[in-house]
C-alpha cells in the first residue's frame, strides 16, 4: 500500500482547548485512517511550521485525500498537507521516467526542435 505523510498545525483555538483537555490523538487519527482502508504507521509532534506529522498507508491517493479533507474540514487544523511518499528502491524508476520526460520537454520560451523526416 502506498505511504503518505500528512502534516499541518492546530489553530490557536484548538491549542487552547487541547491545553484544557489534553489527550492522546493517536486513536482518533488512527480511526480516521482505518475508515478508508488504511493504517496509521506513526504520528509525531513537531515544533516550527508544523505541529504534527503522521505517516499512514492508504489504499490509494483518493483515500489519502479523503482523510486529509475530512480532518482539514473540522476547522481545528491549519495548513493541512498530504504528500505521497516514494520508496527509495523506486528511485531508479523515477529517474528513468525523468530522463524520458526531460528529452520530450520544451521549456517556456524555447523553440521546438525541428522535426526531421
Amino acid at each position: 500500500m502506498p505511504k503518505y505523510a500528512i502534516m499541518g498545525g492546530y489553530t490557536a483555538e484548538t491549542w487552547a482547548r487541547f491545553i484544557e483537555n489534553p489527550g492522546d490523538r493517536t486513536a482518533a487519527v488512527s480511526k480516521a485512517v482505518e475508515s478508508v482502508g488504511g493504517s496509521l504507521e506513526s504520528m509525531y509532534w513537531c515544533f516550527g511550521e508544523d505541529d504534527y506529522l503522521l505517516i499512514a498507508e492508504c489504499p490509494d491517493d483518493i483515500a489519502a485525500a479523503g482523510v486529509s479533507v475530512a480532518v482539514g474540514s473540522s476547522g481545528a487544523l491549519r495548513n493541512v498537507r498530504t504528500v505521497r511518499l516514494i520508496e527509495g528502491a523506486d528511485l531508479q524508476t523515477v529517474l528513468d521516467k525523468a530522463k524520458t520526460a526531460a528529452a520530450a520537454y520544451v521549456p517556456p520560451g524555447a523553440r521546438e526542435p525541428a522535426h526531421v523526416g
